[in-house]
């Protein structure tokens, strides 16, 4: 449970505009009426988008899934939560999502990437979004249900394609 450390230290875990203790070396959560720079604001989105697709863990795989009702794809997940959390449509399919954003090393992620891997041989056939210290959330396959997992373990790790970062 590190990374869940991870994403509380990073403030992942803060609502934006809840006050933390009372402690002047304590800054105040992000807040669009404050002065923030670029790195607060994408980081305040990428804190909604991570929470957003948490709150899915648990609901059902189905092939060509858009939704919490009738299940998700790695896609469908992907979209739903880009959407729903940051009102953004990318592309639907999973190979066309590859060429959205902008291409970054894998020592580059931040929460909120989107990671790719080769699971049906061929490039790029499956996405999920990257929460932070090798752990990312996806819709895995039939029979399974949204989770987060370790992009150290074995199979990932040699399935693994690349990244892309959609500007938020």
């Amino acid at each position: 449970m590190r990374w869940v450390l991870t994403l509380i230290a990073l403030g992942f875990a803060t609502t934006p505009g809840v006050q933390a203790r009372a402690d002047d070396s304590a800054k105040p959560p992000f807040s669009v009426a404050t002065n923030t720079t670029f790195a607060d604001h994408y980081l305040a989105r990428a804190r909604n988008l991570v929470l957003h697709a948490m709150g899915f863990l648990g609901v059902d795989y189905k092939y060509g899934g858009n939704s919490p009702e009738s299940g998700f794809d790695c896609s469908g997940l992907v979209n739903y939560v880009f959407s729903q959390a940051l009102g953004l449509v990318l592309p639907r399919d999973t190979q066309s999502i590859s060429h959205s954003g902008e291409q970054i090393t894998r020592d580059e992620l931040q929460p909120g990437d989107l990671v790719f891997f080769n699971t049906l041989r061929r490039p790029f056939s499956h996405v999920g979004i990257y929460l932070g210290e090798q752990r990312f959330i996806h819709s895995p396959s039939s029979g399974g249900q949204v989770e987060i997992v370790s992009m150290a373990d074995r199979y990932w790790q040699q399935r693994y394609n690349g990244a892309r970062r959609i500007r938020m």
